[in-house]
Parts: structure tokens; C-alpha cells; sequence
């Protein structure tokens, strides 16, 4: 299948990734704009679900997030969760100068963290007709809380503190590993399906991903809560999937959302 490597500006910082052409169009067509969850990289199967898109007649714009992979970014590996929702509305911007977007026509679609992160795209940028958010990230509090043993948070915070003391005194910031063979070691994301699935897709499939992380990417992690934006997705189609299921509304009303937290699996 025909794609071809693009990059674009995103506030003075270069983006990368792949746009697959629409197949047998012949004129502009519907586009989605995708990007990876926590620390995942674009060659994490994000090539597989554009084919499929590309296959069925949508064009699909896939990108590395700031800081990872083929994107330009500093501090590297650190994960920023509203610069990654602006970039996501960069990408669409960028989507809508090439001549085979129609810009009235454009979907979003994230998983895992960038789950989140589409859910509050849709909300706030009206140029987004139609959402697929896949195992969300809805609740930072929530979810880290759930990934993490109630006796380790005090430990976790206090590496935050002391993080942004050093950083304050010029010292490079502390990593964090994103995944551990024992779920008790330090890490990100604490369970043995993270830590298959990262280890395995990275060593197959994405020798650019690193298992490392900024601690202050965790705890901005724990203050990230796209739930509040659920209300706002409205007048859209949104399509919210988890591992034993898929529901897919027109949203019309807002209403408020059940503050209920993500599965402990999702990032």
C-alpha cells in the first residue's frame, strides 16, 4: 500500500509520521488524524489500522508524538498530555492543506492515552466530525490509583517533589522505566500485560521505542482527566471500544458522564 513520510510545524516543534492516500479515490476524501498512546511509537500496529482506513476509502494521517520516535521534542521521552492534545490539533490543521483531505470531513482516532486525548480534541475543535476512542484513558487520578499499590503513592510523590527540585537546580530530569517484568518495580504502567505487550511489539516491530519515561510524565499522568470534556462531545459520532466491547453514538445532548475509572490495562 502506497504511503509516503510527511513532517509539519507544531508551535516550532517538527512532527513525523505517514500519510496513506485513500485507495481508488477520485476525489477528496474523509481523513483521520491518528497518534499512539503512553510512550508507543507509530510502528506499535498504528500502520495496521491505517491500511484498513485507507482500504475503506479514508485517507489516514499517523504521527509520533513530541518527544518519541521520529518527532523532534525536548525533554525526549517526556509525555505532556495537553501538548500532545494541541498537537493532535496540529495534525489536523496540517491534514487540511493536502489535496487529498477533504477538510470538512475529519475524524480522530486514539487509544489508550490518546484515547483521552481524542475524547478532549472532540470537545473543543469543532473541525473534528467523528471520534474513535479505544480503551480510554478517562481519569488519571483514577487509573494510577488503580495501577498503583495504595502503599507505594506516597513513594511516587515524593520522587515528584524531589524531581522538581532538581530540575529547578538544572539537573537533568528522573526517568522512570515504562514497564517492569515485576509488577512490585518501579514503573509507569505495573502489570504483566503491559509489560508483554510493550516488550514484545518494541523488540518485533519498533526498535525506536525506549522503555523510559520522565517521572514528571507520571505525574502529569495522575493529573490528567479528560472525563470532564465527555459532556462537550456533541453533535458528533463518537465510538468508544474496551476489550469485550464497542459503542458507537451520535451524540446530540450532553449529559454528565458516570465518573467511573478506566480498566487498570489502559494507559
Amino acid at each position: 500500500m502506497a504511503r509516503r513520510d510527511i513532517e509539519f510545524d507544531a508551535e516550532g516543534v517538527t512532527l513525523r509520521g505517514w500519510f496513506y492516500p485513500a485507495e481508488q479515490a477520485s476525489r477528496t476524501a474523509p481523513t483521520v488524524v491518528m497518534a499512539h498512546g503512553f510512550s508507543a511509537v507509530k510502528e506499535m500496529y498504528l500502520d495496521s489500522y491505517a491500511e484498513v482506513f485507507a482500504a475503506a476509502g479514508l485517507n489516514a494521517l499517523v504521527f509520533d508524538n513530541r518527544n518519541f520516535g521520529a518527532s523532534d521534542g525536548e525533554p525526549r521521552q517526556e509525555i505532556d498530555p495537553w501538548a500532545q492534545v494541541r498537537d493532535y490539533r496540529h495534525a489536523i490543521t496540517y491534514a487540511t492543506t493536502l489535496p487529498e483531505v477533504d477538510g470538512n470531513r475529519i475524524g480522530i482516532w486514539g487509544s489508550s492515552y490518546s484515547g483521552g486525548h481524542v475524547l478532549v480534541v472532540a470537545a473543543i475543535d469543532r473541525r473534528v466530525k467523528a471520534v474513535v476512542s479505544q480503551v480510554p484513558l478517562i481519569s488519571g487520578h483514577a487509573n494510577f490509583r488503580a495501577l498503583v499499590r495504595a502503599d507505594f503513592i506516597a513513594g511516587f510523590q515524593d520522587g515528584f517533589n524531589a524531581d522538581r527540585l532538581a530540575r529547578f537546580q538544572g539537573e537533568p530530569p528522573a526517568m522512570v522505566p515504562v514497564v517492569a517484568e515485576d509488577p512490585l518495580a518501579p514503573s509507569a504502567l505495573p502489570t504483566h500485560d503491559s509489560w508483554q505487550w510493550f516488550t514484545e511489539t518494541g523488540a518485533t516491530r519498533a526498535l525506536s521505542w525506549r522503555n523510559q519515561v520522565t517521572l514528571r510524565s507520571v505525574e502529569m499522568f495522575t493529573e490528567y482527566e479528560p472525563i470532564g470534556y465527555i459532556p462537550y462531545i456533541s453533535p458528533l459520532r463518537c465510538c468508544c471500544s474496551r476489550p469485550s466491547a464497542t459503542t458507537c453514538v451520535p451524540l446530540s445532548s450532553p449529559s454528565p458522564p458516570s465518573r467511573r475509572p478506566a480498566s487498570p490495562r489502559s494507559s
